[in-house]
């Protein structure tokens, strides 16, 4: 079964929402396919359930339609999958579940791309034909676990973050998070308070800021260079935090906001795993170095310890290169954009990207980017139409 749409977006998750709303403004029609049975499954299948928003709302509004007034700045995930769900209902956002993308490449003699989808609910195969595509999802798709040696023997439990909920169930049990980004240390400050024996490996450099101090960074970047915000938020934070290095937290020499222009990474948000280091409530270790046989775990610096469960907090991979076939001009051999954020979105013959590891805000600039590229191209090809067949007619009559 052939399905024609001018546009076919694939990924339900807010940067094709938003893809979606800004096409439905200039009134392109548009389907967004997804293969779970529900759109930001994401963040309604596989976060925690104290997650809020890391950074302030007016910085994490769709294109069109603000979050509410009366939430909180930094708006609960419960909260924020209710304003998903009227997003979708106010734009008429037309999206088709359950529908796995096999494969999807450029037919040159046609000019159209051609999306083969699998639906899984009623198992059929349907063909998508398109002149324009949305990549909007692979991101964060494929869970993550490092290799690590002597993993597969380990006789505790162990999971990737997007399976945690919360640590109820781990009360006096000795609980290792490997990953120090903002999922890991919001986990494990969540599991020391349901009163687990948390410790957490910590790897890379960081500048640990709170919620409010990365908001007031974000206003300010407006206004100043990103050197300067670098120097008053860096100075914010030796100032609540102090020298963290006898803990196992070191300072890169690069400014949080510079390492975000470079390298899209989101500075480290505290949220209280801090002052639980600091009370020896959550231990720091470095990377892991193998596991031994039972539940022991040894460390490059010569420690072990022993532990029940380990949650491994260590991010997702793209899985966009296992069905777009036609990527090489748009994407690298990770799946992620080739650009560098801003000119990450745009490929050749209608290939388009939605994500740039900018998160909410990288996905309004692109959505809005993409709608209006579509627009212009569909208009610059009526008037060359038109304007063919005014000279159809001039010849007409010139006979």
């Amino acid at each position: 079964m052939e399905i024609e749409m001018p546009v076919v977006i694939v990924g339900a998750g807010p940067g094709g929402l938003a893809t979606s709303a800004c096409l439905n403004k200039h009134s392109i029609s548009n389907i967004i396919l997804e293969k779970d049975d529900c759109h930001a499954s994401l963040w309604r299948k596989r976060t925690y359930d104290r997650l809020k928003l890391h950074i302030g709302k007016k910085f994490c509004n769709l294109p069109h339609l603000p979050i509410p007034s009366d939430l909180p700045n930094f708006v609960p995930r419960v909260d924020f999958l209710r304003y998903l769900d009227n997003y979708v209902n106010h734009f008429k956002i037309c999206i088709r579940y359950n529908r796995y993308v096999d494969d999807a490449s450029f037919d040159v003699k046609s000019g159209k791309w051609r999306v083969c989808v699998r639906d899984n609910r009623l198992n059929i195969d349907e063909i998508y034909v398109a002149d324009y595509l949305v990549v909007a999802t692979g991101e964060n798709c494929d869970e993550y676990i490092p290799m690590i040696n002597g993993l597969e023997s380990f006789e505790g439990e162990y999971l990737h973050s997007s399976k945690y909920l919360n640590g109820r169930s781990w009360y006096d049990k000795n609980v290792l998070i490997v990953g120090s980004g903002n999922s890991g240390m919001e986990i494990a400050y969540d599991v020391s308070n349901w009163g687990a024996n948390t410790s957490i490996v910590i790897r890379s450099h960081m500048h640990p800021l709170t919620k409010e101090m990365v908001f007031v960074g974000m206003c300010l970047m407006k206004y100043l260079s990103v050197e300067k915000v670098d120097k008053l938020l860096v100075f914010m934070s030796k100032m609540m935090y102090g020298d963290m290095s006898k803990y196992g937290l070191i300072r890169p020499k690069e400014g949080p906001f510079s390492i975000r222009v470079r390298t899209g990474r989101p500075p480290s948000i505290d949220v209280g795993c801090i002052k639980m280091i600091k009370k020896g409530k959550v231990k720091v270790y470095p990377t892991i170095s193998r596991i031994k046989k039972g539940k022991i775990v040894e460390f490059v610096d010569g420690k072990s310890g022993q532990f029940d469960v380990i949650v491994f907090a260590t991010g997702y991979r793209s899985n966009v290169l296992e069905w777009l076939k036609d990527y090489k001009e748009l994407f690298n051999e990770n799946g992620m954009p080739k650009g560098c954020y801003p000119n990450h979105w745009k490929g050749e013959n209608g290939l388009y990207c939605a994500f740039s590891r900018r998160a909410l805000q990288g996905i309004v600039y692109s959505s809005q980017k993409i709608a209006n590229d579509i627009s212009l191209t569909i208009d610059a090809k009526k008037l060359l139409a038109e304007a063919v067949e005014v000279n159809a007619r001039i010849k007409l009559l010139d006979e």
